[in-house]
């Protein structure tokens, strides 16, 4: 577990949460502490009064914790300025003799994890402890106790990001939905249905606790606020948790507590949007699948619109390419017809098209160098061969009169000359393009007498020339 950041959840979950990174969400022995968050409020000395205090709560409330129906308990103990609040409570599928001894091992474990510190929680799978010189236990419903551990598994899942992250809030905010009616734990299990959507992970299960001096509105709006904030951290995550004070949730693809869930929700339906904790009241009931009838209505709404959106992106992708091949496919200048060499435009030929043709006029494309420049062989998208002359770039001349000059020199055509098919002056770089010839014919062409005065011609051509196309 590794510490990688501090986010701050909505507001009334009141501070910034400490985040942890975990590899692996498996449970854990309550010798194991998740993480810890150590408070600012001050710091007490070896043996003074406040750690007597803490010292005292720890022989007393593991045992009221573990004996307590909702297997939870608080207390204080003390005057101003050395008094101390705590708070313990174990997991709502814990046994009462596990919760005792992990609500012991805290009291031990939070001294040594915030040495010193008047103000430490520490969390465990089994349970979490907190004690300060704060009194979050006045109104749990206020803004103390809102520091919250983050924890997530860095598997991602194989199913659509967004159809499981949908499931996952659909399941969490029903789980909520019972743990905030459930009067005397606030506590509520339950496992969704995935099958359709990844057969080797086929149920997602979710787990979600309150305080349980917490009344249900305040329970499901602080399980409410912290599922919306969960996204942002799992999506697309097979696991993850956030653990506050006041109220908690976990979700993974894979049994996590001890119990049988106590709901149990049929597989969603895609596009469906997750809902909103709603009001409960009365006595929670478990939801269950449909029958045999409606099972083939779910299967539908399930395949028909995967079916449409795959043949949606099918069709928008071919379009999206054919597009990118027609306008992104470069070519040379057509200078067969020397008539349609109007001006130099119609010579110019993109830099990062022939840095792309020639390899970056690499050395194993170097057909040979001349006394005016290297010439490299390049092929374009198109599959199109050209030959690139690298002239030297300490040639100087003015723009207008280089331009002229160089129509004029594309427009001869000879059979024994070589055709000049285009030209680049970007970046400093004198580039002319001339159409491959094969079998060693460029070469003759290129270094022989024939060209020898076309390219001087060019070469006067450049001289004294500045870019600044």
């Amino acid at each position: 577990m590794a510490v990688i950041g501090h986010h701050r959840l909505p507001p009334y979950l009141a501070a910034a949460a400490a985040l942890f990174l975990a590899s692996a969400l498996a449970p854990l022995a309550a010798g194991d502490p998740l993480g810890q968050l150590c408070g600012s409020s001050g710091n007490y000395t070896l043996n003074d009064t406040y750690q007597g205090n803490i010292k005292r709560l720890a022989a007393t409330l593991p045992k009221n914790a573990s004996s307590s129906q909702a297997l939870f308990a608080k207390a204080s103990l003390g005057a101003v300025p050395d008094i101390v609040y705590a708070l313990a409570l174990c997991r709502g599928d814990t046994n009462a003799s596990a919760c005792g001894d992990c609500v012991a091992t805290a009291f031990t474990d939070a001294q040594q994890v915030c040495p010193y510190n008047k103000d430490a929680t520490v969390f465990y799978d089994p349970c979490f402890l907190r004690y300060s010189n704060q009194n979050f236990l006045a109104s749990p419903a206020g803004a103390g106790g809102g520091n919250a551990l983050i924890l997530m598994n860095t598997q991602n899942v194989t199913a659509p990001f967004g159809v499981f992250d949908a499931a996952v809030a659909m399941l969490l905010n029903a789980t909520a939905n019972y743990a905030a009616g459930n009067s005397s734990k606030r506590f509520g299990t339950g496992v969704e249905g995935f099958q359709t959507f990844d057969s080797k992970n086929p149920r997602i299960y979710g787990l979600a606790q309150c305080r349980p001096d917490m009344t249900p509105d305040d329970c499901r709006a602080c399980l409410s606020g912290i599922i919306q904030s969960g996204p942002k951290y799992f999506s697309g995550k097979q696991g993850g948790r956030i653990l506050g004070v006041r109220c908690n949730y976990r979700y993974e693809q894979y049994s996590f507590f001890t119990s049988t869930p106590l709901l149990q929700l049929p597989e969603p339906a895609v596009g469906a949007p997750a809902p909103a904790p709603a009001p409960v009241k009365g006595t929670p009931t478990t939801i269950g699948g449909g029958g045999r009838g409606n099972k083939t209505g779910r299967v539908l709404a399930i395949a028909l619109p995967i079916v449409a959106a795959i043949l949606a992106t099918v069709v928008i992708c071919s379009c999206v390419w054919k597009k990118r091949r027609t306008l992104g496919k470069p070519s040379l200048p057509d200078t067969t017809n020397p008539e349609n060499i109007e001006s130099i435009d119609s010579l110019i030929i993109n830099l990062s098209t022939l840095r792309a043709a020639t390899e970056n006029f690499d050395e194993a494309n170097k057909l040979g160098e001349g006394g005016f420049g290297a010439v490299y062989k390049g092929i374009l998208p198109d599959n199109q061969e050209i030959a690139v002359k690298r002239l030297s770039q300490s040639s100087r001349q003015g723009i207008e009169e280089l331009k002229n000059e160089l129509v004029l020199v594309a427009k001869l055509q000879h059979k024994n000359l070589v055709r000049l098919v285009g030209v680049c002056l970007e970046d400093h770089e004198k580039l002319l393009v001339y159409e491959y010839m094969p079998n060693k014919s460029l070469d003759t062409i290129l270094f022989g007498i024939v060209t020898h005065h076309l390219e001087a011609t060019v070469k006067q051509l450049l001289k004294f020339y500045s870019v600044h196309l």
